[in-house]
């Protein structure tokens, strides 16, 4: 992480674009890298033009660009969750098995998950929630998330209930043991390592603030 942004304190909560945005700071030059179904998405948005960064999709594209909008909207061009997308100069194309042997295969250096729990210890979460109408959707998280080199989750805090999303131990159903390194959140950036949960940045709330209100050991990393 860029020490010049690892200490960054916000006066006000990140929306979706904001952490999108983070997330694409945080993104290696060069680096090959998937982005989930949802939140996820937006951070094709904010990678800075030349950083070569190569986005990858489960449904077979490499070099994906932006979202397409107006007359750049091609019905037979969209990402894995279905939203019309534009390519890169050198975007290539091949078989849905090809992609998961990508994904499989170690060669991803990042994907970018949203989750619905992630645990202290770096559990993750995200493809069912038990609810009575909920419709489990696990897709390729499971072969995302153990076969990138990193894992990056993007997610609010703290449900609309205010019961907070990283906790000790999940309850909901794992997609994945010990994969997640990175949380991005509304209120704050947590690294998590076997040293513990890091908390690196804060926006709208003290680290303090987020101690009282998560169940969980806090190290402060938000000063250098």
């Amino acid at each position: 992480m860029n020490p010049a942004i690892r200490t960054s304190h916000g006066n006000a909560p990140l929306d979706k674009h904001g952490i999108a945005a983070l997330v694409a700071g945080h993104i290696p030059d060069g680096a090959f890298v998937n982005l989930g179904i949802g939140r996820p998405t937006l951070v094709a948005d904010h990678l800075p033009p030349g950083s070569g960064v190569v986005l990858h999709t489960e449904n077979g594209m490499l070099n994906m660009g932006p979202a397409a909008e107006g007359n750049d909207v091609d019905p037979d061009l969209t990402n894995a969750g279905k939203v019309p997308v534009t390519e890169m100069p050198g975007a290539a194309y091949f078989h849905h098995a090809d992609s998961f042997a990508m994904m499989r295969g170690g060669h991803l250096d990042i994907c970018v998950l949203g989750a619905y729990q992630v645990s202290s210890g770096g559990d993750l979460a995200n493809w069912q929630t038990r609810a009575p109408d909920a419709i489990p959707a696990v897709g390729g998280a499971m072969d995302l998330a153990i076969g990138a080199k990193q894992v990056f989750v993007v997610m609010t805090l703290f449900t609309k209930g205010g019961t907070p999303k990283l906790v000790r131990e999940c309850s909901y159903p794992l997609t994945g043991l010990g994969c997640v390194d990175r949380v991005y959140t509304d209120l704050a950036v947590f690294d998590i390592s076997p040293r513990g949960v890091s908390v690196t940045h804060t926006f709208g709330v003290t680290f303090d603030e987020l101690a009282a209100r998560l169940d969980m050991p806090l190290l402060d990393g938000t000063n250098p």
